[in-house]
């Protein structure tokens, strides 16, 4: 029986299967429900006291409930309810039934779903905010709609993956799509989205797509960019080989037209994309301004009422049977005319408050048609906050002082500046053979010791550590350059033997000179990369070495907005630059944006800033507290014949590592 019953008299009931929550599943029910109303009738038995217990429907209940303390929904509000008087054990049956046979929706059924409300004038946001899920999931499913019909239907049938339709959206162009579909289809293995992604971004394009258009042919082939025609091709069908080319020309023709409409509308900057649409990445970061449309003027509502008076006497003709054909055709042309010019009129660029205009910015895309298009959204930059990132990583001295400042620096920075310093140990410790002797025989005996509190400090069994990040290269930096630099000058002509023994006997008729040259090189490259701080990227051992050594880290890395600056948050900056010249220096910076600080700080680390003479000197010196090697601790003086020893060691007839480098 169907019945009508107020929601404060529903209770959950005990025999409900779902145990469960999942707390964006029911957010989104709770949107859906304010947004649509309740779509499905409850399922409830008769209880004690008036009650009703919900069989099947306990989140949908839940959520109107949640409305009622939003003042949405009253609590007397009536819910159509199934009432059961079935017995408790077929009621669980029922609520089983209802939940377990429930299908999710097609990720292809969504985006359809989904583009048919922004058809209809919804906005991404509206459509999201209606169902309850996130905007970047909303354009997700609308990227969905824009694939190539075959591989639509192909997802719509669950012929392919989620996965493997998103890969075929990697490119606009839905000919690319289609082919590569094709081959994937007839071939004898199952492709990856991986190798999906690679065949749809590679190849040719036709001289269709909009950067072609954007670039112009003339332009294109210009730069030397290379067509291929068929017999039957026209401009349009022909294909353009040249990609990379193509992408950089239209990538600099967008950051033209971006410069010269960024000072057309005063705006702070305006960011290109040769995306039709300003994707979720693109805009991360940034934060909406509220913008309003410009107030109509009264020519304009003048306008409107004279297009309303025509509308009303066209309809009228509509609305007359005995109108002629011709009559109602032409109606129906002029209706139409009438509310185009109407919409035209209303549609009204959005303004920005004069004062928020001077730091806002707009994202410029590349309509289907090559035309650079303005979006009418304007963004404010939100400052970073590096201690709420999940990857960033708290530097705190390996020494464990407490006084000492701390900063947050991102996991990647702290691995990229670790393997930096630790070139610079490799090179002073390849220059030296003595030095890498002890170090080598040193480790070899005590590698029985097992101390398990302390991480090993090189790898010394002929191996060469990877680093914490694969492939990365220290561009530009002294250390690495000067490395390279003392490898390709050793004696390998011993390598030329054909077996281990032959090879052995020539490496051992090497000169002494030369032996010790590989020796220092083989024990220098066992180095692990370590940073001065506390964590899993301080090794105690390296910074005793590296202040045994004596290395001046200024001399070797100095910090610059690509390898340093660009990578921390604007407060680490500026506590740079208080470092060395106090306040005065870095209020000089305060107002500064982040991208401009971290060009100045670049300049000012490397002595081109006019700044006093005393600044400048400390500026030269400066680095930061995790590129040095920790001095030696008061505990360690004791042992000082021992140090001195070493500093023998470490210095008597050797060049120093500058020279050897050089």
């Amino acid at each position: 029986m169907i019945k009508s019953i107020p929601l404060n008299k529903l209770v959950q009931s005990p025999r409900n299967v779902r145990r469960h929550r999942d707390p964006a599943a029911d957010a989104e029910l709770k949107a859906s429900i304010a947004a649509h109303g309740l779509l499905q009738n409850l399922i409830v038995r008769p209880a004690a006291k008036g009650k009703f217990e919900v069989e099947a429907g306990e989140r949908r209940r839940r959520a109107m409930l949640a409305l009622t303390d939003e003042k949405i929904l009253a609590r007397d509000h009536e819910v159509t309810c199934l009432v059961l008087e079935d017995s408790a054990e077929a009621a669980v049956e029922t609520s089983l039934a209802e939940n377990f046979h429930r299908l999710g929706m097609n990720p292809a059924d969504e985006a359809q779903a989904f583009a048919a409300l922004v058809a209809g004038g919804a906005t991404v946001e509206d459509v999201a905010r209606r169902f309850g899920l996130t905007v970047r999931f909303v354009e997700g499913r609308l990227r969905l709609a824009t694939l190539a019909p075959v591989v639509f239907e192909a997802l719509a049938s669950g012929q392919i993956t989620l996965d493997i339709a998103k890969a075929f959206g990697a490119t606009s162009d839905q000919e690319i799509q289609a082919r590569v579909f094709e081959q994937v289809t007839s071939a004898y293995y199952a492709p990856s989205a991986d190798s999906i992604r690679r065949m749809v971004l590679s190849g040719t394009i036709r001289g269709s797509d909009p950067r072609a258009r954007l670039v112009g042919r003339d332009a294109y082939v210009a730069a030397g960019g290379r067509i291929e025609r068929e017999l039957f091709d026209d401009d349009d069908s022909e294909s353009w080989v040249d990609v990379a080319l193509l992408e950089n020309l239209a990538a600099a023709e967008m950051e033209k037209r971006a410069k010269a409409l960024a000072a057309e509308q005063g705006l702070a900057w305006v960011k290109p994309t040769l995306d039709s649409y300003a994707s979720h990445d693109l805009v991360e970061g940034l934060v909406r301004l509220p913008a309003e449309p410009a107030p109509l003027t009264e020519a304009e509502l003048a306008r409107l009422d004279e297009l309303d008076a025509s509308y009303d006497e066209h309809a009228a003709i509509l609305e007359d049977e005995d109108s002629a054909e011709e009559a109602v055709a032409a109606a129906e042309a002029t209706i139409e005319a009438i509310e185009r010019e109407c919409q035209d009129i209303r549609a009204k660029p959005p303004e920005l408050a004069p004062e928020l205009k001077a730091d806002a910015g707009m994202i410029l895309v590349l309509s289907r048609d090559g035309t650079p298009v303005l979006q009418p959204v304007f963004y404010g930059e939100r400052e970073a906050h590096v201690d709420d990132d999940d990857d960033a990583v708290e530097v705190v001295p390996g020494d464990g002082s407490e006084g000492k400042r701390r900063a947050a620096l991102s996991k990647r920075l702290v691995d990229e500046l670790a393997m930096q310093r630790r070139d610079v140990l490799a090179l002073h410790v390849a220059s030296d053979p003595g030095l890498a002797l002890d170090i080598m025989v040193f480790t070899l005996a005590d590698a029985d010791t097992h101390d398990w509190r302390s991480r090993a400090a090189t790898t010394l069994r002929g191996g060469v550590p990877a680093g914490p990040i694969i492939g990365f290269e220290a561009k530009d930096a002294p250390a690495s350059a000067s490395l390279a630099d003392l490898r390709s000058g050793l004696d390998d002509t011993w390598r030329s033997g054909e077996d281990v023994s032959t090879r052995f006997e020539m490496f051992r008729a090497l000169s002494d000179e030369s032996r010790a040259a590989w020796l220092g090189f083989v024990v220098a490259r066992t180095l692990e990369a370590s940073l001065n701080m506390a964590g899993e990227r301080h090794i105690a051992f390296q910074d005793r070495l590296g202040s045994l050594i004596g290395i001046d880290m200024a001399q070797w890395w100095r910090p610059t907005a690509a390898n340093y600056f660009d990578r921390v948050s604007k407060q680490v900056i500026l506590d740079a630059l208080t470092d060395v010249g106090g306040l005065e220096l870095s209020s000089r910076f305060a107002s500064v944006k982040k991208g401009d600080l971290a060009m100045s700080a670049e300049r000012v680390f490397a002595g081109t800033y006019i700044t006093e003479v005393e600044v400048r000197e400390r500026a030269l010196a400066w680095v930061p507290e995790v590129m040095r090697f920790a001095a030696l601790s008061a505990s360690d003086a004791g042992d000082e014949s021992q140090g001195s020893d070493a500093d023998c060691v470490a210095n008597d007839d050797h060049q120093p590592p500058s020279e050897v480098a050089a």
